[in-house]
This record gives C-alpha cells, sequence and structure tokens, in this order.
C-alpha cells in the first residue's frame, strides 16, 4: 500500500463529515474563542485609557478603577481560554475516537483477501499515527479560528486608530499569502512522501517485532536491521524535504510582519512626538499590530498540521471506502435444521483471478461423517476448508451445507455452526478461560473445563500458577505449539459446531500427546461431520473416508488402504507427506 493513490478532496471531506457530526461541541468552542478574541480587543483599548487619561496627565485617583476593569477582562480572557481549549480537546479526541471506531469497524467487516494483499503495519499506523495526525489538527481550529477572528477585529481596531498606520504595517501581508500559497503547494508532495513512508515503516517494524524468533533461530539480525534502516533512511530524507521547506519559509513567516511591527514602531512613534497621536493610542497600535503578526508567524505551522491531517485522513478514508467481497445477501437464511452434510458442485477459485487453486472440484461428505483430505503442497486442501465457513467465494460453482448454498446462509450463524482448528494457533494475551471461551462467551465453567478435558489440555492448565485464569503472553508463546493447540482444539470444541474442520490440528505435539488428543476427537467427531487436512498418517486414519485431492480436483476416493492398493498418485504423495514429517 506504499505507493497507493491518496484523494485529498475526500481526506478532507472525511473531516468535514466528522465536525458536523460535533457541530454542537464545536459551536461551544467556538464561542468561547470568539468571547475570548473579543476581550482581547477590549484589553489594549483599556490599556490605552489607562495611558492617556491617568499615567500621562498623573490622575492617581482613576487608576484603581481602571486597572481593576482591566484585571477583570484579562481575568474572564483567561477563563474564556481555558473553556476554548477544554472544548476544542474535547471535540478533536471524540472525532478520533470515531473515526478509530468506523476504521476498525470496517477493517473487521472486510474480506480474507483484503487482508491477505494488506500489511498490518499499514492498517496500525492508519489506526493510531494518521488518527493522532487528524487530533492534531482538529485540536487547532477551534483556536486558530478564534486567533484569525481576533486578527480580524484588531485590523479594524488599527484602522480606527489610524488608517494610515494600518495600510503601512499591512503592506507586507500580499506578500505573505502568495508565499503561504507557493509553500503550501511545495509541502504537499513532501508530506504525503512522509506520512506513506511512516506507515512502511510501521509495516516492517511489526513484522520484525512479528517474527522475531524466526529472525534469531536463522540469526538474520543484521539483514533486518538493515532492511529497517533503509525504510528509516527513506523516512528521514522525506522528512529532511519537508524541513528544507519549512527552513526556508518559516524565517519569512516570522521576518516579514516584525518588518510591519518596525514600520509601524518608527512611524507611529513620529506621529505621537508630533502630537498626532496620544501615547495611549501609540500602544494600543502595537498591542493590535502583535494581534496581527502571531496568526501570521504561525501560519508555516498550520499549513504543514493541516497538510498532515489532509493526507493522513485520505489513508484512512482508503479503507473506509473499501467494501468486502463477501457479503450477506438480503433476506438471507437462517441455517436450516440437518446433520451438516457437505457439498462442493464444480467448484473453481484462485486466490488470484488467472491461477485457480480448485478448478471443478466435486465432493460430498455425509453428514456425521469423517473425511481427511490428502494432496501435495499447493494442492487445494487447506482452501477447501476456508471456502466452507465462507472466507472467500467461489468463482465457479458452490457450495451447499445440508442442502443449501452457503451464500443463501447468515454469514455469522454459518461460522458459529463450523468449528475451526489451524494449524497456526492463535491465542490472545487474555486468560486460559476467556481463549477457549471466545466462540462461545457465555459459557459455564464446568462447559469449558470438559472441552479442555477432550482436547486433553486440562492437565496442564490445572499445572498453571492460577489454573483457568493464567494470562497467556502475546499470542500465547509462553506455552508450547502442543499447548497452543490443545487450546485451540478445546475452543473448537466447546462451539459444539455442525461441522469440525481440523487443518492440521495436531503438528505441533508430539507422538504420545497425539495418540491421547486422537482418543479425544475420536469422541468429538462421533456423529459430527469432519473435515480433516492433516500430514500424518496417524491423524488421516481417524477419517471415514480419504479423498486425494490433486491439481485442484477430486483424483481418487476411498478408504486409506483402498487408496493404497490402487492409486499410485495417493501412494506417491504418502511418501512426500512422511518426508516432510519427519
Amino acid at each position: 500500500m506504499s505507493d497507493e493513490h491518496l484523494d485529498l478532496r475526500a481526506g478532507r471531506n472525511l473531516i468535514l463529515r466528522q465536525m458536523r457530526a460535533q457541530w454542537l461541541v464545536l459551536t461551544i468552542a467556538f464561542t468561547a474563542g470568539l468571547s475570548w478574541g473579543l476581550l482581547r480587543l477590549v484589553a489594549p483599548v483599556l490599556t490605552g485609557i489607562i495611558i492617556d487619561e491617568a499615567i500621562v496627565p498623573k490622575k492617581t485617583g482613576l487608576l484603581p478603577g481602571l486597572v481593576t476593569a482591566l484585571v477583570v477582562v484579562v481575568a474572564f480572557q483567561a477563563l474564556f481560554a481555558g473553556l476554548r481549549r477544554y472544548w476544542a480537546m474535547r471535540t478533536s479526541y471524540r472525532i478520533e475516537a470515531d473515526m478509530r471506531l468506523e476504521l476498525y469497524n470496517r477493517v473487521n467487516r472486510l474480506s480474507f483477501d483484503y487482508h491477505d494483499r494488506t500489511a498490518t503495519g499499514q492498517l496500525m499506523s492508519r489506526g493510531s499515527a494518521d488518527l493522532h495526525e487528524v487530533q492534531a489538527f482538529l485540536v487547532n481550529i477551534p483556536i486558530n479560528s478564534a486567533y484569525l477572528l481576533m486578527a480580524a477585529g484588531a485590523f479594524v481596531m488599527l484602522v480606527r486608530t489610524s488608517l494610515l498606520l494600518a495600510v503601512l504595517a499591512m503592506a507586507v501581508y500580499p506578500v505573505v499569502t502568495w508565499l503561504s500559497v507557493r509553500f503550501f503547494n511545495r509541502l504537499g508532495p513532501g508530506t504525503e512522501d512522509v506520512q506513506q513512508g511512516l506507515a512502511s515503516l510501521a509495516s516492517t517494524v511489526e513484522e520484525n517485532i512479528a517474527g522475531a524468533r524466526l529472525v534469531r533461530a536463522f540469526g538474520r539480525e543484521d539483514h533486518e536491521i538493515e532492511k529497517i534502516e533503509r525504510v528509516a533512511d527513506q523516512v528521514r530524507s522525506d522528512s529532511m524535504g519537508v524541513v528544507r521547506l519549512r527552513t526556508v519559509y518559516t524565517p519569512l513567516f516570522q521576518f516579514l510582519p516584525g518588518v510591519g511591527q518596525l514600520v509601524v514602531l518608527g512611524f507611529g512613534g513620529y506621529l505621537a512626538t508630533e502630537g498626532k497621536m496620544s501615547l495611549g493610542e501609540l500602544v494600543a497600535a502595537l498591542q493590535y499590530l502583535n494581534m496581527l503578526v502571531w496568526p501570521v508567524q504561525s501560519l508555516g505551522d498550520l499549513i504543514a498540521s493541516g497538510q498532515r491531517a489532509v493526507v493522513s485522513s485520505a489513508r484512512v478514508w482508503n479503507v473506509l471506502q473499501e467494501e468486502p467481497t463477501v457479503t450477506e445477501r438480503p433476506h438471507a437464511r437462517h441455517l436450516p435444521p440437518g446433520g451438516g452434510e457437505i457439498q462442493f458442485e464444480g467448484v473453481t477459485f484462485g486466490y488470484q483471478a488467472d491461477r485457480p487453486v480448485l478448478d471443478g472440484f466435486d465432493l460430498r461428505v455425509a453428514p456425521g461423517t469423517s473425511v481427511a483430505l490428502v494432496g501435495a503442497t499447493g494442492s487445494g486442501k487447506s482452501t477447501v476448508a476456508r471456502l466452507l465457513p465462507r472466507f472467500y467465494d467461489t468463482g465457479a460453482g458452490r457450495v451447499l451445507i445440508d442442502g443449501t448454498d452457503i451464500r443463501d446462509l447468515r454469514l455469522k450463524e454459518l461460522r458459529r455452526s463450523i468449528g475451526i482448528v489451524f494449524e497456526d494457533t492463535f491465542l490472545f494475551s487474555d486468560s486460559v478461560r476467556n481463549n477457549i471461551a471466545y466462540g462461545r462467551i457465555g459459557a459455564t465453567d464446568a462447559q469449558i473445563e470438559r472441552a479442555a478435558r477432550l482436547a486433553h489440555a486440562h492437565e496442564f492448565i490445572a499445572g498453571m500458577a492460577d489454573g483457568y485464569d493464567t494470562v497467556v503472553g502475546e499470542q500465547g508463546f509462553s506455552l508450547s505449539g502442543g499447548q497452543r493447540q490443545r487450546l485451540a482444539i478445546a475452543r473448537a470444541i466447546l462451539m459444539e459446531p455442525r461441522i469440525l474442520i481440523l487443518d492440521d490440528a495436531t503438528s505441533s505435539v508430539d507422538a504420545r500427546m497425539e495418540e491421547e488428543i486422537r482418543s479425544a476427537l475420536k469422541e468429538v467427531m462421533a456423529g459430527r461431520t469432519t473435515v480433516i487436512i492433516s500430514h500424518r498418517l496417524s491423524t488421516i486414519s481417524l477419517a471415514d473416508q480419504v479423498v486425494l485431492v490433486d491439481d485442484g480436483r477430486v483424483a481418487a476416493t476411498g478408504t486409506h488402504a483402498d487408496l493404497i492398493a490402487t492409486s499410485r498418485r495417493y501412494r506417491e504423495v504418502l511418501g512426500q507427506l512422511e518426508v516432510m514429517a519427519s
């Protein structure tokens, strides 16, 4: 996704949509900011009055009242400044949270093919760094809007004080505007490169950390460090391009308004000495000019922040506009009653359109029986297991459960009726109890323990420090491979599925433990339709029927003894599997 196209207009529209949803809170923040800005305009007027009416004529009796009025104005100004910032922060964090929820809601609904082609680090970057950029920009909108309103009011007051001074002070602003446009146009591409590079860096780091054990096992630490260094250097190079732009333009945004201040100070001082302007008016004019200077001096940062936010929002939008390829049809049906009969009728499917994995695949599994799929690597065995719960949709043909096309069924109901134990077991950083009950949240302790006993996991769980309440480490790596797999089997058993899929479910256990699990699986499989995919002959022998899958089709069916006797290809595949198992 590093070279993805970004629609910046869509990014801006996404931010505006979120702001419209929070219009009431934003209105409060803007109101507080407007009040703060108006009070800022009152302070110079009072300061000028104190100088001209009390200090210069030495009327000390007026000082306490005027100073008290100024103190009250400044106090309310501070109050509204705090309110403005509070409501601005509250709004920006609310929008960030809403966008994060919308993003992960979409990610969790996208089909498997999207996750196949999208790096995890890219998605993590969108949910963290990109949304933080949006929040950082949004929090400044009410604040900077208040500054802009204050600046407009300050210009009006400056004109009222002295039209000539106002004209001289504003003479540099057309140049500032021209520089701002140039800066914005040149900053955009650089900011986009930086944001994309940061996402690539996050993806590379995430992959490196997730594969830390593999990296150490093969002694590839230096290679991985070099890979991260290359990506980090590219991010640094792109970032320095943005820094160089800001290094050139930011001093100009600082210098040009300063020139205006010098002009006002010099010419205003001349007018004051000539009696054409009072000292209080000069001080007020300088204060008003300062109110004009700060927004301009911070213009570079505002433009940069806005540009980063729009790019980040566009990256989030690219995920939000993705649609799942596997969807539930309107008026989807409930799963019909039955014993779990499975039928594949002329199924053709490929993860890439021009490379079919299954080609005219036909298979029927009678309800309550078990079938073992045997085939060489890449023959399509695991693909069969992924099509049953509709992780993917077939390109041609159809898959039926108890006589109903699975595309006509309610998706969650379909998947809850199928228990799956994959070769790569994933466990959450949670208690053993919650990991087993993940597919059946309301299960009782007795039901959880029964499932663990059937999977021969109860003994090692009971030996843990906190038993079923023991929290496993990230992805369960604090457990052995066999322990993780037994927990996965217990999780599938607890669901009491109509159909059970065992995709190399005993690959990570030793021969002794496999025998124990096999005896448990026999009990679990009894009367339940089961699809077994395994490289081990001992596990294959659990099945009532063996199906040889070759080149995406059913090449032969029968018992293990029948196929050994009649199928030369079956004997070849078994030989390959024995080599792999050894």
